[in-house]
């Protein structure tokens, strides 16, 4: 019989007294996983199946672990691990883990049992979670804030399920008259999936990039996402255009009830015509006529000095309600270590 420690009281519980078993998923498996992490309440693209072989090309190693419960698979966690050197590397979950209902705490513990063990073997010092939760469980009582967010911790969905109309009624005034101007001056929208789309892409993002002076992922970054993407008919690139001219362009992903705005960007030339309203009015159509009943601007703030408070702004013209998850927390493998990350956090906070 297997022992495993409970991180939080310091008692050992039978895994057989649980009933839920962990071990590695296999390719045949991806099926399944998809499907427990696109109904679950709080699955994430991030823990899909084809986001991993993503991380893969990016050269993170990926550690696909599910949770059975009499066979039956019922939550997990994909690890992901980039190895820097001469830096303290973490093993890192975002949206995740997946947790079953009514035995959240037993499932913690042996993922994070795992988790110990992985990072002994690949070096790590400590476990980046970010589940999409709004609320803090008990559960998680031995981590701590992340000093970094993997996710944008607050958001900002608008509901797909309403009519046009009430779309159209909920969004503000400004965003409403913008929306209609762009339509009045003719702005077209198209939604592509071939390769050739994907440098006309960048071309617009990178223009937005060095515009706003914002990091920006490499263009080997976007051709191995979106041809992953792609295959799995999980994303789109979609354009916005105006007497023939691309004016704006967006990236969508697909997943669940979801679908998330991930990267955009928009010329510098003719912004009287609006045309990211058009561009993102199409996309939420778009998304609902694939059964998504959600669309998540991703990156929202109502604090007006924070980095996203423009784009804020803009977001917010289409209405829409802010949610605000937990945000990421690591789990330190090292006391010794942990202690002085502690310290090293509230004495920051005392300074600041």
């Amino acid at each position: 019989m297997t022992d495993i420690l409970d991180v939080n009281n310091g008692h050992k519980i039978q895994l057989e007294e649980l009933s839920l078993t962990l071990r590695l998923l296999n390719s045949e498996e991806r099926h399944h996983w998809d499907l427990l992490v696109q109904t679950a309440p709080a699955g994430c693209f991030m823990q899909s199946w084809t986001w991993a072989d993503f991380k893969e090309l990016e050269g993170y190693k990926t550690f696909r672990y599910g949770l059975f419960y009499k066979q039956e698979l019922v939550g997990g966690c994909i690890f992901y691990f980039y190895p820097h050197p001469n830096k303290a590397n973490l093993l890192v979950a975002p949206g995740a883990p997946l947790l079953p209902e009514k035995l959240e705490k037993e499932g913690m513990q042996i993922l994070l049992e795992e988790a110990a063990s992985l990072a002994k073997k690949i070096g790590a010092v400590a476990l980046r979670i970010e589940p999409l939760w709004q609320q803090k469980l008990d559960l998680l009582s031995g981590f701590m804030r992340a000093p970094a967010d993997l996710l944008p911790s607050e958001t900002l969905l608008i509901d797909l399920q309403l009519t046009e109309t009430k779309m159209l009624a909920t969004m503000k005034p400004k965003g409403r008259y913008n929306l209609r101007l762009s339509w009045r001056h003719g702005v077209e929208t198209e939604f592509r999936t071939d390769s050739q789309a994907i440098p006309v892409f960048y071309d617009i993002f990178w223009e937005t990039v060095k515009r706003q002076q914002f990091f920006g992922e490499p263009y080997k970054f976007f051709i191995n996402l979106c041809q992953t993407l792609f295959k799995a008919n999980m994303a789109e690139l979609g354009f916005a255009i105006w007497q023939g001219k691309i004016l704006a362009a967006i990236l969508v992903v697909y997943w669940g009830d979801r679908a998330t705005y991930l990267y955009g960007g928009r010329s510098f030339e003719h912004p009287e015509v609006m045309a990211t309203y058009s561009l993102h009015w199409a996309a939420m159509q778009r998304a609902k006529s694939r059964g998504c009943t959600f669309y998540d601007f991703y990156g929202f703030t109502h604090d007006p000095n924070h980095s996203y408070a423009k784009f804020s702004r803009f977001k917010s013209q289409f209405g829409g309600v802010s949610v605000k998850t937990i945000g990421a927390h690591d789990y330190f493998f090292y006391d010794q270590l942990a202690d002085t990350m502690i310290g090293l956090l509230q004495h920051l906070k005392i300074s600041n």
